[in-house]
């Protein structure tokens, strides 16, 4: 069963009388368990949908709907299933007491995987999860493999009852599954010889692999669970340099790069980033893969329409990582707008010193950052800092935080998105966040 929440204008739902809070138990007779029933099962134009009324009441509609044409109904969220992993290097586990609750949730759920791209490590999918993944071909998926070999991913993901993942691949490949995988790597425990296990064993799965990630192990101040070592710049050039070998193999067998280190591999190394061309399609950008290299192309792309900020003064807050990259892209729109900017580089108060991701500044990284700034006309902070309920990771809104700065403050994805829509000199903004 899942639950109506919101029924649209005009759709035939409503036509229908199905109203918010209506239960839908069965279409076509096949009972609905959640968002994925009802969205493939509702692909057929003919339909017999069984549901029950917020007042109890057992209805029958039979819908006969023109081709393509929306139900128009929107579902209650379903409930998410958790991880049952305890990995030493999970965020979560590196987080302060006393943030929001919904913060704390270990989301493992193949179904999120395929709907929205997150990550789950398939560790407890179950027989019947198997055959609707095949089913309704929930393909591609995204697979946290983090290490093939069995025993090692044990220790990884710290669950002695986690199943083999590369037979739960291959089976799922047979049935015309493709994945994206990720492996976060802890030196000492899945790099060296169990990194090229792993990638070998990927390799073998031919095209149901379509990109790997590696990503290197990410640690908090409030760490408790880890006990391995931090990744540094020796580790991190090894890593890469297994990426370009593998890299070059897979461009002469298969035409692309199919596994690459993320931005932070190459800036712990001390390497220059890839350029567009190396990164294809992006598949893998919310993994930290590309961003800094789609970042400097949106920058180029946009520079040409920004208006003229003749003596404008621009802060700009970033972390601590991507502060060496930043007077860059600075020194380019300002010689394009005439703007003056001043970089703010910030520590992480909240999760301390190893956490050098700008996204994750906090509300009151921003407000130290920028309270006494009263030189500044302008100030862009990162929009990742934010989420869609307008709140910092500390709980800061972002509306109060900047009603009390002594300068406007916009979230900037990549700059261009904020100075393209200045006036001009007076520097009003037409961004609402």
């Amino acid at each position: 069963m899942v639950r109506v929440s919101n029924v649209l204008p005009g759709s035939i739902c409503e036509e229908m009388g199905v109203v918010p809070g209506t239960e839908l138990l069965t279409v076509n007779g096949r009972e609905l368990a959640d968002f994925l029933d009802w969205e493939f099962l509702t692909a057929d134009d003919e339909l017999v949908i069984e549901a029950r009324l917020p007042g109890g009441e057992d209805v029958v509609y039979e819908v006969d709907r023109p081709d393509g044409e929306s139900l128009g109904v929107e579902l209650e969220p379903p409930t998410v299933r958790r991880c049952a992993n305890r990995c030493e290097f999970c965020f979560i586990e590196g987080l302060p007491k006393g943030l929001r609750k919904p913060l704390y949730v270990r989301d493992d759920d193949y179904r999120l995987s395929f709907a929205y791209g997150n990550f789950a490590t398939l560790s407890n999918v179950k027989e019947r999860d198997i055959a609707r993944i095949l089913e309704y071909r929930l393909s591609p998926l995204y697979v946290s493999v983090h290490a093939t070999p069995w025993e090692s991913r044990k220790i990884l993901l710290n669950n002695p009852r986690v199943p083999n993942i590369v037979d739960q691949l291959t089976r799922l490949a047979a049935g015309g599954i493709q994945f994206h995988g990720q492996m976060v790597i802890v030196p000492g425990l899945n790099d060296g010889d169990v990194l090229e296990a792993s990638l070998t064993d990927l390799w073998n799965l031919g095209d149901a692999v379509l990109s790997v990630a590696l990503v290197p192990v990410g640690l908090t101040q409030f760490s408790h669970l880890y006990t391995g070592r931090s990744m540094d710049a020796v580790n991190a050039g090894r890593i890469l340099a297994a990426v370009e070998r593998w890299q070059e193999r897979a461009l002469t067998e298969r035409g692309d790069r199919w596994v690459y280190g993320s931005d932070e591999l190459y800036m712990l190394a001390d390497r220059d980033l890839p350029d567009t061309e190396h990164y294809g399609d992006f598949s893998q950008i919310e993994n930290g893969v590309g961003a800094v290299t789609s970042l400097r192309e949106r920058v180029r792309a946009g520079l040409h329409g920004l208006p003229r900020l003749d003596g404008r003064r621009v802060g700009v807050v970033t972390g601590v990582s991507m502060a060496p990259l930043m007077p860059e892209l600075l020194d380019a729109i300002a010689e394009q707008t005439g703007a003056v900017f001043s970089l703010i580089v910030m520590k992480n108060s909240l999760f301390g010193p190893t956490t050098t991701t700008a996204g994750l500044l906090v509300g009151a990284d921003i407000r130290r950052a920028l309270s006494d700034r009263v030189d500044l006309d302008l100030a862009l902070i990162p929009a990742e800092t934010i989420n869609d309920d307008g709140l910092f990771l500390d709980e800061e809104p972002f509306l109060s935080l900047r009603d009390s700065l002594p300068m406007p403050v916009y979230p900037s994805y990549d700059f261009i998105d904020v100075l393209s829509r200045q006036d001009g000199p007076s520097l009003s903004c037409r961004f609402v966040a």
